[in-house]
């Protein structure tokens, strides 16, 4: 009976250490991925044009760790402020044109404009929370409104809103009459699609 019951307290004491270094494992384990991926651009980029320049003992592209990703974050701030100018951001707004003409690649590149423009900038389209019903009148799920007129689809009374699923950046997108919405106004819309993406576990900051 000791011996069960021992067993159990250590397969507790597990489950707890478990959901310690879990989160904090792959949170580390996601941020050093990210960084040598990045960090790794800058010698890779240099040894393709200058194919003799900065190469090592054993002739593999000499790698100093940090700079790559001090560097991408220095031409992000630099590009960033130097587009705030009104010369400079009339040039980023024709090559923006020109790359949105462009058959093929136009898809590509507005596919994925779009997608950082919804989280971050100034048209960030995930910005209102809303309550939505759509299975039944008395079942609700977090979403964002991302359009709140519709008319080019003829639908005059509804408007699209984004549903995230949880613990994925996946979701669908549904256009549901106005009536069957609530503005969330009590919680931040940040706050909103962490409750949602976590299946409603994460705890509302105040």
């Amino acid at each position: 009976m000791k011996l069960k019951t021992a067993a159990g307290k250590l397969f507790r004491y597990f489950l707890q250490g478990l959901i310690i270094l879990a989160p904090i494992t792959i949170t580390i384990f996601a941020v050093i991925s990210i960084f040598n991926w990045i960090d790794n651009i800058l010698p890779n980029f240099i040894h393709s044009i200058f194919p003799r320049l900065a190469l090592d003992e054993s002739g593999q592209p000499r790698r100093i760790p940090g700079l790559g990703f001090i560097l991408v974050i220095l031409i992000a701030l630099i590009v960033g402020y130097v587009s705030s100018s009104f010369i400079v951001s009339k040039l980023v707004e024709l090559f923006d044109s020109i790359l949105e003409k462009t058959p093929g690649i136009k898809i590509i590149y507005t596919t994925i404009k779009d997608f950082f423009e919804a989280f971050a900038g100034n048209k960030r389209k995930f910005d209102k929370s809303v309550l939505v019903s759509i299975e039944a009148a008395d079942v609700w799920r977090i979403g964002f409104i991302t359009h709140e007129e519709l008319n080019e689809f003829g639908l005059q009374d509804y408007i699209s809103v984004y549903v995230p699923q949880s613990y994925a950046f996946a979701g669908h997108l549904y256009f549901v009459r106005k009536d069957r919405v609530r503005i969330i106004t009590d919680i931040s819309s940040t706050e909103a699609m962490k409750f949602a993406i976590s299946g409603g576990v994460t705890q509302i900051e105040e």
